[in-house]
């Protein structure tokens, strides 16, 4: 058995403790607030408590970032941000919850408590610092309350610039789920469903729509009712000596003031309700909204008081023209003997109003908006049509006229709401929060000296490795392409002898593959090939090309056999000169690199060492043209095969004896690899949606397999190099990322049949396993037995 860690007689690092790692932003000005050691990746792990949950062994002190408003801003999502917050943290104590509060430009809020980082709104600076504290503070959790207008951008898509940077579980509290979106409004929700771990609504319709408009799985939703206070039942008549009410019928109506709430609506029912009940009051308590205010002052209520004058019922209205302190607005909901939300839309998707007068014990009639149909159903509360004083009042009308029925009517609703109280929300959201968690990874499974081979095989026929898979069936929809079997062909190579005979026999087919994808006429190598032998293509990309004379010369250098290296060194020797025109680093990379396995063999091969050499030139003068201090890099963005351009920089330095062109590898892939360590010290490979950003910190997802098996190999170059065992370091850490050392804490890759997942993305792991990830873990594997084998022997 072979040890993902230093055999004994290596010479092993020891951790250094001053040292932090340039992780994820520290190179680019980014202090790292954790420190992570410079040591193997058993040690970086922290442990944490384990409790069981659903999923497995869970940390039981979840690390929450949560995102959101906070009070004391008017309005209900920072209300309910700081509900969650007290209720969690009065359920578990243990919790560590970071607060990112979201805040309006003109910010001169005074939070109500510790805020780790302030988010201002359409502020693209703030939402990626926000980021980076998340990131670096290595929480476990983002907990994201969600609605359009709180973040800025169109339909609030400046979130992204926070979500998209973010590796940890994303859980999101959707407030508002629109049954007809508009373009915009599709297009953030669309991205939040393929982004969250999980999805919070608050009602069964919001589910549904979820589930048939937005695509989101329904194990991706999660409903849990909006929490609420608990209070003893039948104190009206002390809360209405309280603010000076005894003796009078109280309805009331709270939220921030803006047309849609109806309350029109209840004012135009009030004459007939007052012709029976003359000593009645109407209570509307809040402020107007901020947006409102800002965009035409008190002119909204100016017209509501307008119009109960006309009607003479301004002195049975009591104004509250304040957003209240919670304890202070539930007592005065206490009073209330009808509390009415008599919204004029159907789409209202949560009122946190109706859930707090249920829980207060309140009779409540709505309008039979979504979550007024289902909190109300059952006879727990009365629904009246939008814009119908007349039903309005008669409702009204018939509870006050039966004080039996109103009492029932109270209690029923009391007792329903006695599963929302905010100890049994904490306790369903502790629930969400665990099995959004991933297990926490078990120490790196050892090496194995045999590698299995079925995963590889599966995919194979006799004309070659086909590139997809659906899950673990090929997808033959696709083919084939030369990338994968020139990777396949280098693979047959290194394989052990106990994967005889299949490696034999797959090697000639692979070969043949390879040879085939030249074209003759082109002078260039072919990469698609349809399922039924029919090639696609003139000519493939130029990584395609570099990649299958990189596979040539490796082959060449140690085929199987004698024929298959005379095979290769020949189709080598004729297609080389294709090389000489490429434009593309990394093709130019893959190319150095079968020329220096070609100079091992024949160290007066001309023309592979002039490729070598013209290409450790061109990449020294893209590094020149590109680099920065805090940007030693060949390019301006970062992309895929990343280390394989300072690899072949190092192998040519070494084979031609020019030890800037080595130094320069080792500074680049000292960079680059760094740049791929997550804060909690896992590796961490750049994903596919970095590509195309320039001069900018990578993002987690999606992450694939290649870029392991390239780290390795970097690394191992490096090693030749220096003798330096903390390469070794950075190898293990990169396969440890198949074996469950990863943002999700899961397996890619499986020892025990050789396969492969196709790599990670926000919600976990894509389980199909193509041929780009099956032959990277396989050659990964290679690779760091191989470079073990190497420092054990010095």
């Amino acid at each position: 058995m072979l040890a993902t860690t230093p055999p004994a007689s290596a010479s092993r690092p020891s951790p250094r403790p001053g040292r932090i790692f340039s992780a994820p932003y520290a190179a680019f000005g980014i202090v790292v607030e954790q420190p992570v050691l410079e040591t193997y990746p058993s040690e970086n792990l922290i442990p944490k408590p384990l409790v069981q949950s659903q999923s497995g062994l869970m940390p039981n002190m979840p690390h929450i970032a949560l995102v959101g408003g906070f009070t004391p801003r008017r309005c209900g999502i920072a209300t309910f941000t700081a509900d969650i917050r007290t209720s969690i943290t009065a359920a578990f104590p243990e919790a560590v919850i970071d607060i990112y509060a979201m805040a309006p430009p003109a910010n001169d809020l005074v939070f109500d408590a510790p805020v780790h980082k302030v988010i201002i709104e359409d502020d693209s600076a703030s939402f990626i610092a926000a980021a980076l504290a998340i990131e670096t503070s290595c929480a476990d959790i983002v907990w994201l309350q969600h609605e359009f207008g709180l973040f800025g951008g169109p339909a609030g898509n400046k979130i992204f610039e926070l979500t998209d940077r973010i590796a940890a579980p994303l859980i999101v509290t959707l407030h508002t789920v629109m049954p007809d979106p508009d373009p915009d409004q599709m297009r953030v929700m669309q991205k939040l469903v393929a982004r969250a771990t999980k999805l919070i609504v608050m009602t069964d319709r919001a589910a549904l729509l979820l589930r048939d408009i937005f695509g989101a799985n329904a194990d991706q939703i999660e409903v849990i009712p909006h929490g609420v206070p608990d209070r003893p039942f039948g104190r009206t008549n002390h809360f209405k000596a309280k603010f000076g009410f005894e003796g009078r019928q109280l309805l009331m109506t709270f939220g921030l003031l803006s047309p849609g709430k109806g309350i029109e609506t209840v004012i135009s029912a009030l004459p007939d309700i007052l012709a029976a009940y003359p000593d009645l009051l109407y209570c509307i308590v809040g402020a107007t909204h901020p947006n409102l205010l800002a965009r035409e002052g008190e002119a909204y209520r100016e017209r509501l008081q307008g119009l109960a004058r006309s009607l003479g019922v301004e002195a049975h209205i009591h104004w509250i023209d304040a957003f209240l302190e919670t304890e202070q607005l539930l007592d005065l909901i206490e009073a209330a003997d009808i509390y009415i939300t008599p919204y004029q839309g159907a789409n209202q998707a949560t009122s946190g109003t109706l859930s707090y007068a249920l829980a207060l014990g309140k009779a409540v009639i709505s309008t039979p908006y979504a979550h007024a149909l289902e909190l109300l159903a059952d006879d727990h509360g009365i629904l009246v049509p939008f814009n119908d004083s007349a039903a309005l009042a008669g409702e009204i009308e018939a509870l006050l006229e039966n004080p039996e029925r109103l009492l029932t009517l109270q209690r029923r609703g009391y007792e329903r709401s006695r599963s929302m109280i905010w100890p049994a929300f904490a306790m369903r959201c502790q629930d969400v929060i665990l099995n959004s968690l991933h297990p926490v990874a078990a120490p790196a499974f050892q090496l194995t000296a045999r590698t299995a081979i079925e995963g590889l095989t599966r995919l194979c026929d006799g004309t070659g490795i086909i590139q997809h898979s659906i899950l673990c069936v090929p997808d033959r929809a696709h083919g084939y392409c030369v990338d994968d079997n020139a990777r396949a062909l280098m693979l047959t190579n290194r394989l052990g002898a106990q994967a005889e005979p299949e490696r034999s026999r797959l090697a000639v087919i692979f070969a043949s593959f390879v040879q085939s994808s030249w074209n003759y006429e082109s002078g260039e190598f072919r990469n698609f090939m349809g399922f039924a032998r029919n090639w696609l293509e003139a000519a493939g990309s130029e990584d395609s090309c570099g990649r299958a004379i990189w596979a040539l010369g490796a082959t060449a250098h140690e085929g199987l056999t004698p024929s298959l290296r005379h095979w290769a060194q020949k189709l080598f020797d004729g297609t080389i000169d294709s090389a000489r025109h490429f434009g593309s680093p990394r093709a130019t990379a893959f190319a150095m690199l079968g020329a220096d396995y070609v100079l091992a063999s024949h160290p007066d091969h001309d023309r592979a060492r002039a490729i070598l050499s013209d290409g450790a030139d061109f990449l020294l003068a893209r590094l020149a043209l590109t680099r920065r201090s805090d940007w030693p890099w060949f390019e301006s963005v970062l992309a895929y095969d990343n280390c394989r351009m300072s690899e072949a920089m190092i192998r040519a330095g070494l084979r031609l004896e020019r030890p800037d062109v080595t130094q320069h590898g080792l500074e680049t892939l000292q960079w680059i690899l760094e740049l791929q360590i997550s804060p909690s010290g896992h590796f961490r490979p750049v994903g596919s949606d970095s590509f195309g950003h320039e001069y900018a910190p990578p993002l987690p997802f999606d992450q694939q397999p290649v870029e392991a098996w390239a780290a390795i190999d970097g690394a191992s170059a490096a090693y030749d190099a220096t003798r330096d065992g903390h390469w070794l370091g950075h190898a293990s850490r990169a396969f440890d990322w198949f074996t469950g050392a990863n943002d999700r804490s899961v397996a890619i890759g499986e020892m025990l049949t050789g396969s492969c997942r196709d790599g990670i993305n926000p919600r976990g792991v894509n389980l199909n396993e193509g041929a780009e990830s099956v032959l990277s873990f396989q050659l990964a594997h290679c690779a760091l037995s191989g470079l073990m084998a190497k420092v054990a022997t010095h």
